[in-house]
């Protein structure tokens, strides 16, 4: 995994992928491991530590965006945010490939003009995500089972954006969606690992049962890691053949 700073590049050849990055703790993770293991090169953006966008746009063939505390329209208190929000809607204006992982994935959907807004209630911890039909046609999604049991940590949540296709749904909120032949959002974390929910879980110690969720992702881990490089690689696929 590449654990260069802002915009420094892992040189390994295929495609060039921008991580986008919200603070400490919750970057590319598993992602990041599949990015390198297929040979590709990964730059991290730390939005957070105030350096601008990285540009050209063009010199990045994908784009993954990941999780972090803040809310998306959060621009008076985090003003990054903005540069952000600008980057992502020029990403979807150009058709780049791009994958949004819970704020990430809502940053995506606000970018594409769908409302974020506080979820009917939080999810934090392990809950039943369930694939649309129209999953079973996605390039990404396809290869995933109709239902799994996800890794959640999200108090807000994203509408799927307009001309958007959903790909998930639980009943709190949309989980997924794709936006165009190159844009996909979710809402929960498929790149996590095993040590970073257990720090996670350390932080949120007084609102969680801490323990109960510990014993669930011993028990769950093993087989959504293997959802989570499904996933990864099938975007990166999809990212190679954008990229040709």
């Amino acid at each position: 995994m590449c654990r260069a700073g802002p915009a420094v590049a892992c040189k390994l050849g295929g495609v060039r992928v921008l991580a986008l990055v919200h603070g400490e703790n919750v970057g590319p993770s598993l992602f990041g491991d599949v990015v390198s293991q297929l040979g590709h090169e990964l730059d991290l953006w730390n939005t957070t530590e105030g350096s601008p966008p990285p540009r050209p746009l063009d010199g990045f063939d994908a784009v993954l965006a990941f999780g972090g505390r803040m809310h998306p329209n959060e621009f008076d208190e985090y003003p990054w945010l903005r540069d952000e929000d600008e980057l992502l809607r020029d990403v979807v204006a150009r058709g780049k490939p791009v994958f949004g992982v819970c704020l990430g994935g809502q940053l995506l959907a606000q970018a594409a003009g769908a409302r974020v807004r506080p979820a009917a209630e939080p999810e934090h911890g392990w809950t039943e995500v369930e694939l649309t039909r129209a999953a079973a046609y996605d390039p990404v999604f396809r290869a995933l089972p109709e239902r799994f049991h996800a890794f959640q940590s999200h108090s807000y949540a994203f509408e799927v954006p307009s001309g958007a296709t959903e790909l998930a749904r639980n009943g709190c909120c949309p989980q997924a969606f794709r936006l165009g032949d190159r844009a996909w959002g979710i809402q929960f974390h498929p790149e996590v690992t095993a040590a970073q929910i257990d720090r996670w879980l350390a932080d949120r110690g007084v609102e969680l049962d801490v323990e109960t969720l510990r014993a669930e992702t011993r028990e769950r881990i093993g087989a959504w890691n293997e959802i989570g490089r499904t996933l990864c690689g099938a975007f990166l696929e999809a990212a190679t053949g954008a990229a040709v």
